[in-house]
């Protein structure tokens, strides 16, 4: 990825996070809950949920939701039933999308992202249309002191990790995703607390946006998205430099 961009996105999703807590923490929450639906409400024999309950730690989700989450996942709670869809396609100017969606009714879900889509310049695409430019990889997000690459390196290089980008006081660690663990274990046995950490699709290569226009409506479509409930995450390889997006910022 483009150094002066990776976490241009993510700045930017985060200051939308601030303000819909809530409904990051319902995403978790069902994230969780799948989890331990499909694999069993043991961490320590479930992969995926104990992936979750990492991403969990590291957006604050509360021990009583996780808990709550675990219990409807293995059905010692009343829960809901969620089907798991991915939709690509692609954004104003070309840039790849991909909406990862947890939803319990698939009709309502297929009809929203099908709206954004058309309401916001974007083209929907069929299975494979974009999946093929991304790779399914181990993130960890560090930002502050901690963004240092000859100390993170010393941490995680012999836990699996792969590539660490820094831009700034934040830093992007990449990792298989077999190595999730390992990384996450040793960035935890080091003190060092984690922005973001998950499992997510990272783009090969990425499409720089030179238009503050052009990147506005790539960011909005995105927002479109993650309003939505049955929304879990949206990936896209679009790359923004600051000069373009503080322009951006003020469209």
């Amino acid at each position: 990825m483009a150094g002066h961009s990776k976490w241009a996105n993510i700045k930017h999703k985060k200051g939308a996070a601030d303000k819909k807590r809530g409904k990051i923490f319902s995403k978790l929450a069902k994230e969780i809950m799948v989890a331990a639906k499909n694999g069993g409400g043991d961490a320590d024999k479930n992969p995926r949920l104990r992936t979750a309950l990492v991403a969990a730690k590291s957006a604050n989700l509360p021990n009583d939701n996780i808990d709550r989450a675990i219990k409807k996942g293995t059905g010692d709670l009343e829960g809901v039933e969620f089907q798991e869809l991915i939709y690509e396609g692609y954004a104003p100017g070309g840039t790849a999308l991909i909406v990862d969606v947890l939803t319990d009714n698939k009709n309502r879900s297929a009809s929203d992202v099908r709206m954004i889509f058309d309401r916001n310049g974007g083209n929907l695409g069929n299975s494979g249309t974009v999946m093929w430019m991304f790779n399914r990889v181990a993130k960890f997000v560090v930002v502050g002191e901690n963004a240092d690459e000859e100390k993170l390196m010393d941490i995680v290089l012999e836990a699996g990790a792969e590539d660490i980008e820094i831009d700034g006081d934040i830093a992007e660690i990449i990792a298989p995703p077999d190595s999730f663990e390992d990384v996450s274990k040793a960035l935890e046995d080091a003190g060092i607390q984690t922005e973001e950490a998950g499992i997510v699709l990272h783009p090969e290569n990425r499409v720089e946006i030179e238009c503050e226009k052009e990147a506005a409506k790539v960011l909005r479509i995105i927002d479109k998205f993650e309003d939505l409930d049955d929304v879990q995450n949206v990936y896209s390889n679009y790359s923004i430099s600051d000069e373009v997006m503080e322009k951006t910022e003020e469209i």
